[in-house]
């Protein structure tokens, strides 16, 4: 027969959760009251009709705090969704193209590239060759460090040019 583990709760603990004999306390205005015995603590968040959460538990004695747990979950809810918002995820962009690549092809890839960088994403540059074309991986090279160059000011090389089978791979990242 196995022991079921006790379920970890998510959040603070409030009340009579906290099962430490003396606690820092700090009342609903924010003074300080200094170190308090728990019974008095949970007195004081009683008569205040407010709960006590335990703000800082790792600091010796843990950091209590009088206040109205609902609000303080849903203030912790709202920062927690801002900050989500506001987070961009970086993408991964790829530009393919082939070692003989028109000049009109060429700058129309290059103005998307620099879309992408303008929006913070990193660019994937594949150079695919097909059949004699693999003779002439010189000319692809020299391609993609022409890319490198037009877009030095914008973006930085994340790795090199490197040869995976027919194509060859290099990774730009916005500065």
């Amino acid at each position: 027969m196995r022991s079921i583990a006790p379920v970890q709760k998510e959040g603070p603990r409030i009340n009579r959760e906290i099962r430490i004999p003396a606690v820092q306390l700090i009342d609903a205005e924010g003074e300080n009251l200094g170190v308090v015995p728990i019974e008095q603590a949970l007195a004081l968040a009683e008569e205040a009709g407010l709960d006590l959460v335990e703000i800082a538990p790792n600091s010796a004695p843990p950091v209590c705090k009088i206040l109205d747990y609902g609000k303080f979950k849903f203030a912790a809810q709202k920062k927690a969704a801002e900050a989500r918002k506001n987070q961009k995820t970086v993408e991964v962009k790829e530009i393919k193209m082939r070692p003989n690549i028109d000049d009109h092809d060429y700058e129309t890839k290059m103005k998307a590239m620099r879309r992408f960088f303008d929006e913070g994403d990193k660019v994937k540059v594949t150079l695919r060759f097909r059949g004699r074309e693999m003779a002439h991986q010189d000319l692809g090279l020299k391609l993609l460090w022409r890319v490198r160059d037009e877009v030095a000011p914008l973006a930085k090389v994340e790795s090199d040019p490197s040869l995976e089978g027919r194509q060859m791979v290099m990774i730009l990242a916005p500065r």
